[in-house]
């Protein structure tokens, strides 16, 4: 079978599609034909061996696929030949094939292509565990996502929506905001603009976000911070702007604030009844039409490079998709 291999920890022009085995089927796994692949931040920061833990060279990048089941080990009754499926992995997704744990898997409802059901599970889960389980947002309350028209932030807009908050959109361009819009978003920011926090503060009555989604980091991230209302939740998800922000801890003591960390890699292990939870509601959302996962630019396994340089230059609208033949 073919698959990107990175045999050095370098830009995304260092790596190359190869020939390699197809995985052999062990004992509790399933062998996926891959259909669609999804490539996000992480993805590029692995790649270079930027991401927090490294995977052992060489690898096979990707997280997030879905595609059609092509053998099942004999004591997996869950997963049969034929069954369209989605899931995610530690590293392997850039491939035409891949071999996973049956735990990896879940159903792909018939009616999801699957370039969408490659786009669910990360931003999805992401963002409905720092929304409901991190920040309990609430009917009528005002969420700010910052970064909203990239996946997780176009994740937290729908989402948001549906668990009824407003849900103003900051996006550094107009296709950006106005594919936030498309997408639920109630009113849009231009966070680029110097006078962006009186134009929240107009937007809240002077009330200021309850809930700030924040994917960014960087000086945008305290910006909104100060701008945050008394006892609001700021969400740290990510640093797409490749900065770290330092707080000062007399603004959260002044605004009756707090900072509450979201980490995707830790949610399985540390709290599954909520995982279980909320794999649940989301998997019952997309089933009924409720939810429909933002498909991003589409491009195919020899364009892979395109992808990763579409994402880290932080010009794509939605998640980038890798579709197989």
């Amino acid at each position: 079978m073919k698959a990107v291999i990175v045999e050095h920890y370098d830009s995304i022009d260092g790596t190359s599609i190869k020939e390699v085995d197809l995985p052999n089927v062990g004992p509790g796994e399933v062998r996926v034909r891959i259909g669609a692949a999804a490539v996000g931040f992480v993805d590029g920061l692995k790649v270079q061996g930027l991401y927090q833990t490294k995977d052992p060279l060489p690898f096979v990048p990707g997280t997030e696929f879905a595609g059609t089941v092509d053998a099942a080990a004999g004591d997996v009754t869950e997963f049969k030949p034929g069954m369209p499926v989605l899931g995610m992995t530690r590293s392997g997704a850039l491939a035409e094939y891949i071999a996973v744990p049956a735990a990896a898997l879940k159903s792909l409802p018939p009616q999801i292509p699957f370039e969408a059901g490659a786009s669910f599970q990360a931003n999805y889960l992401t963002g409905l565990y720092a929304l409901d389980a991190r920040a309990s947002l609430g009917p009528g309350e005002i969420l700010l996502v910052l970064g909203a028209a990239g996946g997780v932030g176009i994740a937290a807009v729908q989402l948001g929506k549906l668990m009824g908050a407003r849900v103003i959109a900051a996006a550094s361009t107009p296709e950006k905001r106005d594919f936030a819009v498309r997408h639920g978003a109630d009113e849009t920011i231009d966070y680029t603009q110097t006078n962006w926090r009186d134009t929240l503060k107009e937007l809240t009555g002077g009330h200021g976000p309850d809930v700030i989604f924040d994917p960014v980091g960087g000086d945008v991230a305290l910006q909104a911070f100060r701008s945050i209302a008394w006892r609001g939740r700021h969400l740290v998800v990510g640093f797409a702007s490749g900065t770290i922000p330092a707080l000062a801890f007399n603004l959260p003591l002044l605004k009756g604030g707090a900072l509450l960390g979201v980490d995707l890699a830790q949610i399985q292990k540390r709290e599954p009844e909520t995982h279980t939870r909320l794999m649940a509601q989301l998997f019952d959302w997309l089933a009924s039409g409720k939810l429909q996962p933002v498909v991003g630019r589409v491009v195919a396994f020899e364009d892979f490079r395109d992808a990763f340089k579409t994402m880290q230059s932080r010009s794509a609208l939605g998640k980038m998709i890798i579709k197989f033949p």
